[in-house]
């Protein structure tokens, strides 16, 4: 018994203090955390029991100095069958069950967030939400909705829980091509290849992609979303703590996938609103940058479409690699 709780006070310390995960940046960071430290106390202490079992059987019943004899004929055990097959069938389901409530208040069950076909879309008194017909008597559906003033339901998007109000502080259409992310601010018609957020606002992504499949994932924010071609997905979140965070593709998009990443950044609303100008104010009213423009500049510098020497150049200068350093080398290892 003592053996139990201290097995059980050391995997709750462990899963309370593991720092496997990147710093929490965001609102829903706090809840996949929760879980995500469920698991590790309880796969933790399945571990701990499970080789301490294996371990102790090892050096209590292990082969004696002259000992010849046969083991007992044990040929089962029901009541020993039926316990560890128990056991974990309802860890699982707890498991599930809990995971299955987060991913509910995310508005992971929300079709129209999920992907599916977005009948209209519009940013003006919604805030950009997506409009899409009005649901059926799914119930776990509608409660992540709202109706606006024609009854047609409002599509929180992934991330979105079931209490926050339909409308988003910030909209940004998201556009993923091989092999780079590109980020359209509507109201100001801003075009960039990183994404500026202001910290403790609602923020609703807008994600498309233009030739394959790619996955908008943030880990700091412990969120992500497929980015699909033909098909407007979204993704909703309110950061809350400032800085520089990584924007991955999580989805094996072709020969360079490693290579396509951007930032976000966490602005204060100052910051935010300082960098707001001066886009604004960088941008031509005679040649204003849009997305096709911008989508055009970066195929000029596609790495699919740089050969190997001129994709690699840039990687080697910064490893202080030179033509001189292959000098020495055996004339069939250069090729």
């Amino acid at each position: 018994m003592l053996g139990g709780i201290a097995l059980t006070l050391f995997c709750l310390w462990f899963s309370q203090n593991n720092h496997l995960l990147p710093v929490p940046a965001s609102a829903n960071a706090g809840a996949i955390d929760s879980l995500f430290n469920a698991m590790l106390t309880i796969a933790l202490g399945l571990f701990v029991l499970v080789q301490g079992v294996l371990i102790y059987a090892g050096i209590r019943f292990r082969k004696r100095p002259g000992d010849e004899t046969d083991g007992p004929p044990i040929r089962g055990n029901i009541p020993l069958e039926i316990l560890w097959t128990s056991i974990p069938a309802v860890l699982v389901l707890g498991i599930a069950l809990y995971s299955f409530e987060i991913y509910s208040e995310m508005g992971g069950l929300d079709p129209m967030a999920s992907g599916g076909t977005m009948v209209a879309h519009n940013h003006g008194s919604h805030g950009g939400m997506a409009i899409a017909a009005t649901m059926g008597e799914d119930s776990a559906a509608d409660a992540l909705m709202d109706l606006d003033s024609k009854g047609k339901a409002l599509a929180y998007g992934v991330g979105a829980g079931r209490d926050e109000a339909a409308s988003a502080d910030l909209d940004v259409d998201v556009m993923g091509l091989q092999y780079a992310w590109i980020f359209t601010y509507p109201d100001t018609g801003i075009v960039s290849g990183e994404l500026h957020v202001p910290v403790d606002k609602a923020v609703q992504l807008n994600i498309k992609a233009q030739d394959v499949l790619h996955a908008f994932w943030i880990p700091q924010f412990r969120l992500k979303q497929d980015a699909i071609p033909g098909q407007q997905t979204s993704l909703r979140f309110k950061p809350t703590v400032t800085g520089r965070y990584p924007i991955v593709c999580a989805e094996l998009c072709g020969a360079y996938h490693g290579a396509m990443r951007a930032e976000v950044v966490v602005d204060s609303p100052e910051d935010y609103d300082t960098w707001q100008a001066s886009m604004v104010a960088a941008v031509d009213p005679a040649n204003k940058v849009t997305l096709a423009a911008a989508t055009e500049d970066f195929q000029a510098l596609n790495p699919k479409t740089m050969s190997d020497r001129d994709f690699l150049e840039p990687y080697g200068s910064e490893m202080g690699v030179t033509s001189q350093s292959f000098q020495g080398l055996p004339h069939h290892h250069l090729h």
